[in-house]
């Protein structure tokens, strides 16, 4: 018999509220400033700090080192409500938040969550660097290298798609210290930025969430304290998949919140367009499809905060989070696709929201963990 699960619950009061806070701030901040980051390809950073001074950079940090306190499920509302307005946004909190924060807090010890979380908490940007040109589904195939060398570790290498990067002031590295030894050689390293022999390359051209800087990273000699060493030396992979886990939760919250815009954005201008006399929206075929995209919207919400739930009680959640990723991305992508075609003309141009929500909702699919990896981990946990 499966273990009983905890019922999906509505949201709490203090949960409504905060997720109130977060949509406020992003339709008053944000949405001012979304097209011109769109079309410029950088994050504002006048925003960047406005979300230390909001607590949406250290939302499961505790008090005790500057954080707020609360929940991963409020974590991933907070990135649902940016989602909505802004992807790129979006991913920035939540890489902070869901993986960065998430690995301190489960595996740092006690002088490297006192050093690091109440930065994080206040004015430090955090990315997480995996990916490699020759390692994206295969993660562990890693070229980086960690030689020891006295009281330091010697990285040389590259990364590649690093969210975060431009902004970030604390790295968290997998490095193999022992190659012949496969992925029981994999380290994690905490590297900051300014740290001699590491340097932060160029800046990809993306089709979507274009303000979020995806950078490669160089590593040329790079000396790493040995204190800077996170969890176990040889377990960084135990560290990337669990913490990879989790995230793929925020990414379905993002996908979500990028769904709720653009079936939002739908929904008013199907009810002011008109063709033949009458708003677009009194058209039973347009209904049909209002009624598809809210279907898909709410499946999408559902499995994610279920996900979020399952984590927050201390339950399994692996197989949850997959399916959740795997659903949200695919609604955000249909939804944000059949926007443009219900924007007709308009949802072609870039006068229009329709086709950021596509461009913005296609990365879903992708990092975290592609689908097809989506489902051979749902297939795993089910025939296992």
């Amino acid at each position: 018999m499966s273990e009983k699960r905890p019922p999906l619950t509505v949201l709490s009061e203090d949960e409504q509220a905060f997720k109130e806070a977060v949509r406020a701030f992003a339709e008053g901040e944000i949405l001012p400033r979304r097209s011109k980051m769109d079309e410029e390809a950088k994050m504002d950073p006048q925003l960047v700090g406005q979300f230390f001074e909001m607590g949406l950079m250290g939302i499961e940090t505790p008090e005790e080192y500057g954080g707020a306190g609360g929940s991963f499920t409020m974590a991933c509302l907070a990135v649902e409500e940016l989602g909505r307005v802004d992807g790129s946004c979006s991913v920035l909190v939540d890489v902070q938040n869901t993986l960065v924060t998430n690995a301190l807090l489960k595996w740092a010890n006690q002088d490297q969550k006192k050093k690091y979380l109440p930065k994080m908490a206040s004015d430090t940007v955090g990315a997480y660097a995996l990916s490699e040109s020759g390692s994206g589904s295969d993660a562990f195939a890693l070229k980086l290298k960690a030689e020891e060398k006295g009281d330091k570790f010697i990285l040389n290498g590259h990364k590649l798609w690093i969210t975060n990067a431009n902004e970030a002031g604390l790295f968290l590295v997998f490095a193999n210290v022992k190659p012949e030894d496969g992925y029981k050689g994999i380290t994690a390293f905490l590297v900051e930025k300014g740290m001699p022999g590491f340097q932060v390359g160029k800046k990809e051209d993306k089709l979507g969430i274009r303000a979020s800087s995806t950078c490669e990273l160089m590593f040329e000699n790079c000396e790493v304290p040995k204190e800077n060493i996170i969890g176990e030396l040889g377990k960084g992979y135990k560290i990337a998949i669990e913490t990879l886990n989790e995230g793929r939760i925020g990414i379905g919250a993002q996908m979500l919140g990028i769904a709720q815009g653009a079936f939002e954005a739908t929904v008013n201008y199907v009810k002011t367009r008109e063709q033949f006399g009458k708003a677009i929206g009194q058209f039973q075929g347009v209904q049909f499809q209002i009624a598809e995209m809210r279907t898909q919207l709410e499946t999408a919400r559902l499995l994610v905060y279920n996900a979020c739930r399952l984590k927050d009680a201390g339950h399994p959640f692996v197989e949850e989070a997959a399916i959740a990723k795997l659903a949200s991305s695919r609604a955000a992508e249909k939804i944000a696709s059949m926007t443009i075609d219900l924007f007709g003309g308009n949802g072609f141009t870039r006068e229009y929201p329709a086709e950021k929500f596509w461009r913005d909702a296609k990365i879903g699919q992708i990092y975290e963990g592609t689908s097809n990896m989506q489902l051979q981990t749902i297939a795993k946990m089910e025939l296992s």
